[in-house]
């Protein structure tokens, strides 16, 4: 039995135009969702708050009943879903399998969420009973980006559910099936009741909408630094709260005990994976100059040795890049960067969306492709002299998402790592790492701080409210 037929994908009629689904590495169209326009979102808001109410009387093993059906099925339907991944979103087959794997452990520990306990009694000063509790914030409203599709819709959708909440969710359009309708045709099948969930593909105006819908108080957004701040104005104007997970330019700090044989894969992989489409992409190479002019030839080799092609249908390292303006923002970075100085020592070529792994050397401050988040697989290599110089550049710039460093002495890495403000840090590893059980996000102009996972989800998703119980009604003096 299969999850996902595109004559019945969308049970609720939208009134925006048409979208192909299209898959990037070949240009064809799989089939043809409708985007949502601003009033849908506020049809399907009205829709899952009605539904909201019961759904939070719902006993809690109930409700983990639900998500743990949820996480199974993601694994009985992974041959379909992997190939919706591979194909709509340009993913390798690991990488899908990796977005399978998270969304199933998202469910697992949002299902454990519903029984987490509720609140806490506390001491007053009357004769009374006093405790908090926390309560579901009704809907939830969830934006989520391409690169990702899954993992970006599942960790926001599966702990709201869990917790009580009503959810809408808008996936970008280009994966509006494999980070959208998929999740919709899981829930639906896991039991979760009607109206409760609603996924609506849209772009800016169907946003806008649900942000500024005055039944949704919370908006889960991950997408970029640009878009990120409109939601979270438009929030704020509205007096609702705003996750915002925005973009990187994470550093890769490689100090002079580093064990080169080591760390070129690892250093490869930070850069180079779903084709450096991730927010926690190593963007920055910082390198002891003592290991520098090895690393750098020793990194290009690698980007060199890389298969870059379609990953339905040949085994590649990477895919292709998901759109045209996309890839013509990309490689405009690599060839300002070139045009300013910068060396290119791998890649820096194209066939249609299929980019070559780059590797640039000689960056500098002013260099397009090092100081701005290329999202793309994009390897810029600078030199250090001293663990100071280290930090005062991994330091620099806008963004605080993720930061690896990579040392035989790990004290020493962690000691470094106290010095650079990032809301993830990896000592011995690169920047891109992802589990259910973590906590994640950036500072700065990487979000608002570390809102998944745990104790995370519940501050997100839930409001505290503080009760108090008295035997007899209270008197005053007048």
């Amino acid at each position: 039995m299969t999850l996902l037929d595109p004559k019945t994908w969308q049970s609720r009629p939208l009134s925006g135009p048409e979208y192909p689904v299209t898959e990037p590495a070949t240009g064809d169209t799989l089939g043809t969702v409708t985007l949502a326009a601003a009033a849908d979102i506020r049809s399907a808001v009205e829709a899952a708050r009605t539904a909201q109410a019961e759904w939070a009387r719902v006993p809690h093993f109930v409700r983990a009943g639900v998500l743990r059906k949820a996480g199974d099925l993601f694994t009985a339907h992974a041959e379909e879903l992997r190939e919706w991944i591979v194909r709509e979103s340009g993913s390798i087959p690991g990488k899908a399998d990796f977005e399978l794997h998270v969304a199933a452990q998202e469910c697992y520990e949002a299902a454990a969420l519903a029984s987490r306990p509720a609140g806490q009694v506390l001491p007053t000063e009357g004769p009374r009973l006093s405790y908090t509790r926390r309560i579901p914030v009704g809907v939830v409203g969830v934006i989520a980006p391409f690169n990702a599709p899954l993992i970006l819709s599942i960790r926001s959708v599966a702990p709201a559910l869990a917790l009580g909440n009503g959810v809408v969710l808008k996936p970008d359009p280009r994966t509006a099936v494999c980070g959208g309708l998929s999740l919709a045709a899981v829930f639906a099948e896991a039991g979760l009741p009607e109206e409760l969930f609603h996924v609506l593909p849209g772009g800016a105006e169907a946003g806008a909408a649900l942000v500024a819908d005055p039944q949704v108080p919370v908006i889960s957004f991950t997408g970029s630094t640009a878009a990120g701040r409109a939601v979270g104005e438009a929030a704020g104007r509205h007096l609702k709260r705003a996750h915002l997970e925005l973009g990187g330019n994470s550093a890769l700090i490689v100090l002079a005990d580093a064990d080169l044989d080591a760390v070129i894969s690892t250093a490869a992989w930070g850069s180079f994976f779903h084709q450096g489409q991730i927010c926690m992409t190593t963007g920055r190479h910082l390198v002891h100059a003592s290991l520098y002019e090895e690393y750098v030839e020793r990194l290009a080799a690698k980007a060199d040795s890389l298969a870059v092609g379609d990953p339905h249908r040949a085994q590649v390292h990477l895919g292709p890049i998901i759109d045209d303006a996309q890839l013509t923002k990309i490689h405009g970075l690599v060839e300002a960067s070139r045009a300013g100085g910068a060396r290119l020592a791998a890649g820096g070529t194209h066939e249609e969306l299929f980019y070559r792994p780059t590797v640039l050397a000689g960056v500098d401050d002013e260099t397009p492709a090092y100081a701005e988040e290329v999202f793309g697989p994009v390897a810029p290599v600078r030199s250090f002299a001293t663990a100071d110089e280290a930090a005062a550049l991994a330091a620099a710039g806008p963004y605080g998402l993720s930061l690896g460093i990579v040392t035989r002495d790990s004290a020493r890495g962690l000691d470094l790592a106290e010095r650079i403000p990032t809301g993830i840090v990896h000592i011995n590893d690169q920047t891109v790492n992802d589990e259910a059980v973590a906590p994640f996000g950036g500072v700065a102009a990487s979000g608002t701080g570390a809102r998944f996972g745990g104790e995370a989800n519940l501050e997100a998703f839930t409001d505290v409210r503080w009760t108090t119980v008295r035997g007899d009604v209270a008197s005053y003096p007048f």
